[in-house]
């Protein structure tokens, strides 16, 4: 493990650092799937947000 010793005598360990890689863009397909993943989504949001207020005595 990589350390460095300080005037007074202590060690000071750092941590491994890992290996950096560029990242690649989504592809077609990937996008649909996160497209399709967002809808699905903002329909569960929605559909809780009516029912809650649906049960309430609010509206």
């Amino acid at each position: 493990m990589p350390y460095t010793k300080e005037e007074g005598g202590l060690l000071n360990n750092f941590a491994k650092e890992p290996k950096v890689y560029q990242a690649e863009p989504p592809t077609n397909s990937q996008k649909r799937t996160y497209t399709i993943l967002g809808l699905a989504a903002a329909l569960l949001v929605g559909g809780v947000v009516f029912i809650a207020f649906s049960v309430s005595n609010i509206g």
